[in-house]
């Protein structure tokens, strides 16, 4: 059973999509299993995206990200990774597919609503990056 972290990002927060961008995961089949809202500090964020750090876009990205509350999630499933990451659509949300959450709730490139881990290894490490074992639970999702 695979792990993802998913980040609910300031543009979705701030315009009240977090429930309905939970929802669709879940709908998907996939087991909510930690939720917390925080705001990211500079440090955490630029942990979190450390791959990105000589992209040009690091700055932005990092300035972004620490500018108002997210919402942090773990889901799990058979092929969590991938599902979410279906469900998520395309990173830019003009060339996402329809019914994706990107391509209805992102507004751009860099305000595009969520992240999602893009590995099970990447995953594991976002997951411990965010989360506590405490935080995270076992439970059998009723059908």
């Amino acid at each position: 059973m695979e792990r993802t972290l998913v980040l609910i990002k300031p543009d979705a927060v701030e315009r009240g999509f977090s429930g309905a961008i939970l929802g669709r995961l879940e709908k998907a089949g996939l087991t909510l299993v930690g939720l917390k809202m925080l705001q990211m500090d500079k440090a955490l964020a630029e942990r979190h995206y450390a791959p990105h750090k000589e992209k040009g876009f690091f700055k932005g990205l990092i300035s972004f990200i620490t500018s108002g509350p997210i919402v942090a999630a773990v889901f799990e499933g058979e092929d969590a990774v991938k599902t979410a990451r279906t469900v998520m659509g395309s990173t830019d949300p003009s060339k996402a597919e329809a019914g994706s959450i990107r391509k209805d709730f992102g507004l751009d490139i860099e305000r595009n609503a969520v992240h999602g881990s893009d590995s099970v290894k990447t995953a594991e490490q976002e997951v411990m990056l965010f989360f506590k074992s405490t935080e995270i639970f076992n439970y059998t999702r009723k059908k």
